[in-house]
């Protein structure tokens, strides 16, 4: 491999769309990558921070070519939010509006980083299949027919999809490698990518193996393995993975597909940050999963390439919280067979946010909003010795005795609630719905030992996952 020693810095630049593509390639060297060495282009170093800002860039331009997107127009889409991320960084700065539909599923980080740079984001249901009025790409094309000027991009059937990776992912890949690629990975979410790549590959005489890393519930590593679509289900992967075969996907390109759980997926990308310093989003876990088995598998010494496809800061809030991982059920969890394990934030790890006696109202209002909770335990000296709920703090506020300032400096021990309701861990589930009849959260007790907090989605969630 010829790879150059020192990067080449280029001059400013008056637009972010030049900045397009030329990503660097890391080695992975802290994993157990068997005899292959494992080699992650940084896609999450676009100027949009995902693989996709390519495609728009290219999906665009063969748009405003033909004729499809004129002036004044407005750009319509389906996406899990990196590629609308992309057509808005892109279709903006040339001018246009944009239209996107999400399924509502995504990530609450990408859809507030889609809003606040000015796109009109439609949430739609991810429960429902391929060929429904709700589905994400059904709804956006009959969007894009009702508006005026409306151009339904399609990145599943646009052949300027794969065209970008062909034209530019691949003959990056290929140079800085050094013309040595054993294995290529890469997930399908529209095909584009997995697509080019292999094929520009294939066109320079390559003979690298081409691998699809498919969440377990999407259908597509049963096509690749077995000529049948696989077992469907869902999966919190976000942005690859298919309960169809998009038509930018050559299925005939890919050698051999492997089928990760989220659970390895998560894990695998977790590792990827504490090891290797890279923050990844979830789909790279899958990818890198998948990566790391086939070069494991491996007999004789070869190189892999794969992607960090974007930043894992879009997935502070799902992949990087243990909290939602434990509410997912894909947290490690020991589990006791007792109501503690419905509790996802417990007081002996420290995942409780609480307050003290003497802390004020403000303190413990500011608390609750930043760990988005409707109460707060009370503990001093670590007894549980009362609790605070909204409506404790909307009672101090309504009365006019004092100034609203003053209101907020109480103490929460003047103001708590002393009379708690209160459940042993080892009570059963049935104990809980006289509690939440009541409209109160269930304080867990072992003994006089404060456990943590259940309320009724913590239930609720419990019920989901252990049907």
């Amino acid at each position: 491999m010829s790879l150059s020693a020192t990067p080449a810095l280029s001059g400013p630049t008056g637009s972010l769309l030049t900045l397009i593509g030329k990503t660097p390639m890391v080695e992975v060297t802290r994993i157990d990558t068997g005899k292959c060495r494992l080699f992650l282009k940084l896609e999450s170093q676009n100027p949009g921070g995902s693989i996709k800002d390519r495609i728009a860039l290219s999906m665009i331009a063969a748009a405003e070519r033909e004729g499809w997107l004129k002036p004044g127009g407005t750009i319509v889409e389906a996406t899990a939010g990196n590629t609308g991320l992309a057509l808005t960084l892109v279709g903006q700065a040339k001018g246009y509006k944009v239209l996107l539909v999400i399924p509502d599923k995504m990530s609450k980080e990408k859809i507030q980083h889609l809003r606040a740079m000015g796109a009109d984001v439609r949430l739609t249901r991810s429960d429902v299949p391929h060929g429904h009025p709700e589905y994400y790409t059904d709804m956006a094309e009959r969007l894009a027919q009702q508006i005026p000027g409306g151009f339904y991009v399609n990145q599943f059937a646009n052949d300027a999809n794969s065209q970008a990776h062909f034209d530019t992912t691949g003959p990056e890949i290929w140079e800085q490698m050094g013309g040595d690629v054993g294995g290529f990975v890469a997930g399908i979410g529209s095909g584009g990518t997995i697509t080019g790549i292999a094929r520009y590959l294939k066109s320079v005489g390559s003979n690298a193996q081409i691998i699809l890393a498919d969440p377990v519930g999407s259908t597509l590593a049963g096509i690749v393995n077995e000529g049948v679509p696989g077992p469907e289900g869902s999966y919190t992967v976000e942005g690859i993975g298919q309960n169809f075969v998009p038509d930018t996907a050559d299925m005939d390109l890919i050698d051999t597909a492997y089928s990760i759980p989220d659970a390895e997926a998560i894990a695998t990308v977790r590792e990827l940050l504490l090891k290797e310093g890279v923050l990844a989003g979830s789909s790279s876990g899958t990818l890198i999963a998948a990566a790391l088995r086939w070069c494991r598998e491996q007999t004789e010494a070869k190189t892999c390439v794969t992607f960090v496809c974007d930043t894992g800061a879009k997935y502070l809030s799902k992949v990087y919280n243990d909290a939602w991982l434990a509410d997912q059920g894909l947290g490690e969890r020991e589990l006791h067979g007792d109501l503690s394990d419905l509790i996802t934030r417990k007081y002996a790890d420290g995942a409780v946010v609480s307050a003290t006696p003497d802390d004020t109202l403000d303190t413990v209002f500011k608390r609750m909003r930043g760990a988005d909770v409707s109460q707060l335990p009370i503990i001093q000296d670590g007894r549980l010795v009362g609790i605070i709920d909204e409506s404790d703090i909307v009672h101090v506020m309504n009365t006019d005795e004092i100034t609203r300032q003053e209101r907020f400096k109480k103490a929460a021990g003047t103001v708590m609630t002393r009379d708690l309701d209160t459940v042993q861990v080892n009570e059963p589930l049935d104990a809980l719905i006289p509690l939440f009849d009541r409209d109160r959260v269930a304080i867990v007790l072992d003994g006089d030992r404060f456990v943590g907090l259940i309320t009724r989605t913590d239930l609720i969630n419990h019920l989901s996952l252990n049907r």
